[in-house]
């Protein structure tokens, strides 16, 4: 897995970095099949941004990309926050999946239950 941390306004610190570095353990050990994550920490000089630091996230898998952003009044409390909103969205489409594959498969084994009650009904005497 690629992780690429970038800084926008400010430089990313070492304990930064490390503090990005665990909570993305976190996601890779939801989704192991995680390829890629961008982190973007963004300095904003616009005093109406919530507190002035926003974190973009992309996440890339093998079928598809997960976004997330979030704003926080530093950078701890923004990447928390953009963190759980990934492990939503990794957690919501695992379950999308899981649904898809175990509903095709208990939809397949009641049609050929229903098929084999109809072959072994005794035919009926005719009078």
């Amino acid at each position: 897995m690629d992780l690429v941390v970038k800084g926008r306004g400010n430089r990313v610190s070492i304990q930064t970095r490390q503090q990005v570095e665990r909570r993305v353990a976190k996601l890779v050990r939801l989704e192991p099949r995680i390829q890629r994550i961008e982190v973007e920490l963004i300095q904003e000089r616009n005093r109406r941004v919530n507190g002035g630091h926003r974190v973009e996230v992309a996440c890339w898998l093998t079928r598809g990309s997960f976004r997330a952003s979030s704003t926080g009044s530093d950078v701890d409390a923004a990447l928390e926050r953009v963190t759980e909103r990934l492990e939503r969205q990794l957690t919501d489409e695992h379950g999308r999946r899981r649904t898809r594959r175990v509903g095709g498969a208990n939809r397949l084994k009641s049609d050929e239950k229903a098929g084999a009650e109809e072959e072994i009904a005794p035919p009926v005497p005719e009078q």
